[in-house]
C-alpha cells in the first residue's frame, strides 16, 4: 500500500492508503504502485482515480495541479474541479 494526501485550497481531500492511483498528467495519464520511482509531475483537468484493492475505487475530479511520489508516500496539489449545482 501506499500513504496518498490530496489537499486543495478548501483542505484535505483523500488522506489514506491506496493499492495505486492512476492520474491525469500533463504529458499523459499515469499510474503510481508500490515502489514506484520518486516523480514530480504536473496534472491537467481530468480524474485522479485511487483503487484501494481491485474492486474498490475513489474518483477525484481535478481542474489542475501538482503530484509527488517518494519514498511510498504521494503527496498532491490540487485545485478541483466545480461540481454542477443541482
Amino acid at each position: 500500500m501506499i500513504k496518498m494526501t490530496i489537499l486543495s485550497p478548501a483542505g484535505t481531500v483523500f488522506d489514506g492508503n491506496v493499492a495505486h492511483v492512476t492520474f491525469p498528467g500533463e504529458a499523459g495519464s499515469f499510474s503510481v504502485y508500490p515502489l514506484h520511482a520518486p516523480i514530480i509531475s504536473t496534472l491537467i483537468k481530468g480524474n485522479i482515480i485511487c483503487y484501494a484493492s481491485d474492486s474498490e475505487k475513489k474518483t477525484i475530479p481535478v481542474q489542475s495541479g501538482l503530484v509527488e511520489v517518494k519514498d511510498d508516500r504521494i503527496t498532491v496539489c490540487i485545485e478541483q474541479t466545480p461540481e454542477p449545482n443541482d
